[in-house]
């Protein structure tokens, strides 16, 4: 959530009154993030986040949110989307498509326990069950495909070794039959940062932009990747278990997913290196703007292949 296009308190105002949310008082761009122009707006009513979208194309917006607008029909903590005074989600604001959603209670915690695993992992199933409910389709942007074109992309940016690395587990990966496992409608960005926590409760799921239909279990890989490994790499047996457990009690696991799962898991790792890889060698130009290493997802991936016959197995 960088800001690649600024706005200002003077900007938002004519765009702000097609809304009934009161009138601006603060506007603070958000650092954290590398794909859209991220605000917390403060109004006289109510505090929301303004989203400016700055690689999506238009058509594909409404997928997101709507999906988030059915989430939170079911119940889930998840930004509502907020109409406007012609019952629309998407507006244009600064030349981009612009929305506007409710601004969730909670921080993020960076070392959670396995209690917090545990909530998570059912959480994550709980978006899953929920999403097969929901009418609209749309393939994860940065499923198979993105991950084929990407890596013949920053392939020749890479030095030899990691060129190497990356050339082998594509080929892995092409043997993988992701269709064949459960699909439904995937987060497939559920990080640490991307889950609120008020008290000792879920406040927020934030960041649905890489929503799609994909495998199940691929977002329960992106998951686990990040909030069970240690910091030598490897995945943490208490956290991993508590969060699987959690994610069984509620859909369970087919056995077809417990044969794919250290497979997932590599596939998971191996997305990041390469969206990472890519906002490293190929930026795009932004105000503020993060980009996040890329050898820490590298080195992911070379623990998962290194560690195959030894990870924590699906319940």
């Amino acid at each position: 959530m960088s800001v690649f296009t600024p706005v200002t308190l003077e900007m938002l105002g004519p765009w702000l009154s097609r809304y009934a949310v009161g009138r601006a008082v603060t506007l603070e761009g958000i650092e954290a993030g590398v794909q859209n122009s991220n605000f917390f707006l403060t109004t006289t009513l109510a505090r929301y986040v303004l989203t400016l979208f700055e690689t999506l194309p238009r058509a594909a917006l409404p997928f997101y949110l709507h999906l988030m607008a059915h989430l939170a029909r079911h119940g889930l903590p998840v930004p509502a989307p907020i109409a406007d005074r012609d019952n629309e989600y998407l507006g244009t604001l600064a030349d981009r498509p612009a929305v506007l959603v409710m601004r969730l209670s909670g921080r993020s915690d960076m070392a959670p326990d396995t209690q917090r695993c545990a909530r998570i992992g059912a959480m994550l199933a709980g978006l899953h069950l929920a999403g097969l409910s929901y009418g609209r389709r749309q393939a994860h942007p940065r499923g198979a495909t993105w991950r084929r074109e990407t890596a013949e992309a920053v392939a020749p940016f890479l030095p030899a070794a990691e060129r190497t690395l990356l050339v082998a587990e594509m080929a892995f990966q092409h043997g993988l039959d992701l269709e064949a496992l459960p699909q439904g409608i995937i987060h497939a960005d559920l990080f640490r940062d991307n889950v609120l926590w008020d008290g000792d409760h879920i406040g927020g799921i934030i960041d649905f932009y890489f929503a799609g239909l994909d495998a199940l279990l691929f977002d329960v890989a992106v998951t686990v990747n990040d909030w069970c490994t240690t910091p030598e790499g490897g995945l943490d047996p208490a956290r991993t278990a508590a969060l699987l457990a959690a994610y069984h009690a509620e859909r369970p696991f087919a056995p077809v997913e417990r044969a794919a799962w250290p497979a997932i898991l590599r596939a998971a790792a191996l997305r990041f290196w390469l969206s990472r890889a890519a906002d490293f060698h190929l930026p795009r130009p932004g105000e503020m703007v993060l980009v996040k290493d890329p050898g820490e997802y590298r080195h992911l991936l070379e623990r998962r292949i290194a560690d195959a016959d030894r990870l924590p197995a699906l319940p």
